[in-house]
């Protein structure tokens, strides 16, 4: 962890990757709407501005109902020491945007984040246009908003929208109804909430498995005999390495649970390593 103080100014900052207006940018007003929102060019920046403590939080989204996971950020998890401390749901209503000098007719590129294209792909092929990725939904809208393109409209949000003065011409363009976006909050400080049995927590960790047959099975079979229920499991390569696999895992309960504790400890077992990335009350819209 790095020696650097957080600083007074940045106890009040919260930093996300993209361009002013993108969903990150939405899902950190609406959870911290007293802090300074900072824009990073990629989700390590962000990440990293916790670690050097010019940020108190980073708001990083790690998967989509829609698009499924955002497979970066398990790749950069292990080059952080940073804790999970909030989860956030956020709906995400994408936009079609354009300058106001361009109609629907004038329409043969729609672009954006490959995760904002898939999310729309239905839609944009019923308009007949070609999807041309871009790096960030905001940035899409900053870039129309500056260079004549003729023919390109992009996808992005109403904030976007209103930040870049460009012309809604469809609201809610992604296929699916309720389309939601999870976001996750890192800081340098474990905020574990202190453990009360009737509430619900998420706890998050990642591990690896020792190299011997049926790892991964006996590893988290005591999740199951303790009747913990796993809400996510990903796994991704090492460095690579096609014999090295690193898992990802959500579960529903509290790190200090007893049941927790017993199944963390037959996992460790058969693991080379368990990292506890934290545990969080589970947002309300789990309940929903």
């Amino acid at each position: 962890m790095p020696d650097q103080p957080i600083t007074l100014d940045a106890m009040q900052v919260v930093a996300y990757q993209g361009e002013p207006g993108a969903y990150s940018h939405l899902a950190c007003n609406h959870t911290f709407p007293d802090f300074n929102s900072v824009h990073c060019a990629t989700f390590l920046d962000a990440l990293n501005m916790v670690e050097r403590g010019e940020a108190l939080y980073a708001m990083i989204p790690v998967e989509n109902s829609t698009a499924g996971r955002v497979e970066e950020i398990y790749r950069e998890l292990k080059h952080t020491q940073l804790f999970v401390v909030k989860e956030h749901f956020e709906p995400v209503n994408h936009c079609l945007i354009a300058p106001h000098s361009m109609a629907l007719d004038d329409i043969s590129r729609i672009g954006s984040h490959p995760q904002a294209l898939a999310q729309c792909d239905a839609n944009i092929k019923a308009l007949g246009a070609k999807p041309q990725a871009m790096y960030d939904t905001a940035g899409a809208a900053k870039h129309i908003a500056e260079v004549n393109d003729p023919g390109l409209a992009v996808i992005s949000s109403s904030l976007a929208a209103d930040l870049y003065g460009l012309n809604i011409l469809k609201t809610f363009f992604n296929d699916a109804e309720g389309n939601t976006t999870r976001f996750l909050v890192f800081s340098r400080q474990q905020k574990m909430p202190v453990y009360e049995k009737d509430r619900m927590y998420i706890t998050s960790f990642m591990f690896r498995v020792r190299n011997i047959p049926a790892a991964l099975y006996k590893g988290m079979g005591g999740f199951a005999t303790q009747g913990i229920n796993m809400l996510k499991l990903e796994s991704y390569m090492v460095n690579g390495h096609f014999t090295a696999t690193q898992f990802y895992v959500d579960v529903e309960a509290h790190f200090q649970s007893s049941a927790m504790q017993a199944a963390l400890e037959e996992l460790r077992f058969f693991s080379e390593e368990v990292r506890i990335l934290g545990t969080y009350l589970a947002d309300n819209y789990r309940l929903k």
